[in-house]
């Protein structure tokens, strides 16, 4: 099992008077503890690509000395090109505001990393999830590829979607067709967006795993069950950078 560990002292005062943020993900159990992932899409200039990667993989210890990264990806296939998406953790939303207001001080990340990165980005994205409480993130066994699939659900929440979404996602786990990283649920963005951290040996690997899924009956019965509840869905295939926690 992976735990996701932050280096960081914080203050007791700031652990203490922070309110707890429950998860609105509220089949089975709730998840009651503020943990929080953000969700980071950097789209950068065609001709920058290699220059932000290797500035960041210099710099990212300024970054990482203030909060956990989860895992760093440029993205390969899905969507534009020249992409990026990183995973931060937080313990709520008072550590949050801890980090951004510690990094606002920081000259030597604002001087050797932000200042010079800031010019070669075109867009940026965050958006803030949960891991849903039927999920616990879970450490891949060796290097390999990973899939970021969203579905973006019909409005009603979970109490409308959930336990079918759950029940595909666990007849894909429970088959072996691939392995899951975690489940994630999103607050701030486009609600009733899930997000599935999945990961595979390698691309065709995973292209083994679906084609086999297709033809299982199992699988294909809660997957027909859940895209009743379903508006659209997209996916990117992410390779792990070398400095990623995830890889």
């Amino acid at each position: 099992m992976l735990v996701f560990r932050s280096g960081l002292t914080r203050a007791l005062a700031a652990r203490t008077l922070a309110p707890q943020v429950c998860s609105s993900f509220a089949t089975g159990p709730r998840q009651y503890d503020g943990t929080l992932y953000e969700f980071r899409t950097y789209y950068l200039k065609p001709s920058k690509m290699n220059e932000f990667l290797e500035n960041t993989k210099k710099n990212i210890h300024l970054r990482t000395a203030h909060s956990e990264l989860v895992g760093y990806w440029s993205v390969e296939f899905g969507g534009r090109m020249n992409k990026v998406f990183h995973i931060w953790k937080y313990d709520n939303f008072a550590h949050r505001t801890e980090v951004r207001k510690a990094l606002a001080k920081d000259k030597e990340w604002q001087e050797q990393y932000l200042i010079p990165n800031l010019a070669l980005i075109d867009k940026q994205e965050s958006e803030i999830t949960y891991l849903v409480p039927w999920c616990k993130p879970e450490k891949p066994p060796k290097e390999g590829i990973y899939e970021l699939a969203t579905f973006q659900m019909k409005p009603g929440g979970p109490a409308l979607w959930g336990d079918p979404f759950k029940r595909a996602v666990h007849a894909h786990i429970n088959r072996g067709y691939t392995k899951l990283v975690g489940v994630f649920h999103a607050e701030y963005g486009v609600l009733n967006r899930v997000h599935v951290l999945w990961w595979n040996e390698s691309a065709d690997s995973r292209a083994a795993g679906r084609h086999q899924s297709h033809e299982d009956p199992r699988v294909v019965a809660a997957v027909r069950e859940s895209v009743n509840f379903l508006e659209s869905q997209q996916n990117m295939l992410l390779i792990p950078m070398s400095f990623s926690p995830l890889k």
